[in-house]
């Protein structure tokens, strides 16, 4: 049993808040097909920083919100976010010591592995599946991983988030 008391939990949810914000913002034409996964790229971060805190469970109450904000299928990304969550759990240790340029692209496997789901559940709802529409997503998230992983590891250091 552990008697460390946690900090910092409003930081974890502001920033869950904002990718939120951030995956629902109009964007024109292309750029909607490039935009990154915010909410994806922000609980990979706080799965693998604090795995005692963010688990399968934060994971799956962001897809459900996301499927509302997003008016999809309730639970495609639930479901998407939250085998996201088991994975990265699964294998922060190891990819946590992984240099940011292989990190991104473990990121760009598991964002491929949360738009294919994504992918999969329209396909069996009827819905004709793109699969080239998903990649630019990914690449994208792929690219921002290091100024995410940056930028909220300074925050967590500069507000004693544990």
């Amino acid at each position: 049993m552990s008697l460390t008391q946690h900090h910092g939990g409003w930081v974890i949810t502001l920033s869950f808040l904002l990718a939120l914000a951030l995956s629902i913002v109009p964007l024109p034409g292309l750029m909607e097909m490039l935009r990154p996964e915010w909410v994806t790229l922000v609980l990979i971060y706080w799965c693998m920083a604090l795995p005692n805190r963010v688990s399968v469970g934060i994971g799956w109450l962001l897809g459900l919100v996301l499927d509302v904000l997003r008016d999809t299928l309730i639970g495609q990304y639930a479901l998407a976010l939250a085998l996201v969550a088991f994975l990265t759990l699964h294998l922060h240790q190891r990819i946590r010591v992984f240099p940011l340029w292989q990190q991104a692209l473990s990121i760009f496997v598991l964002t491929m592995l949360q738009n294919l789901i994504v992918l999969w559940i329209k396909g069996l709802t009827g819905h004709s599946p793109d699969f080239w529409s998903i990649l630019p997503s990914a690449f994208t998230t792929m690219l921002v991983w290091p100024l995410i992983y940056l930028l909220l590891r300074q925050v967590r250091r500069a507000y004693h988030v544990v």
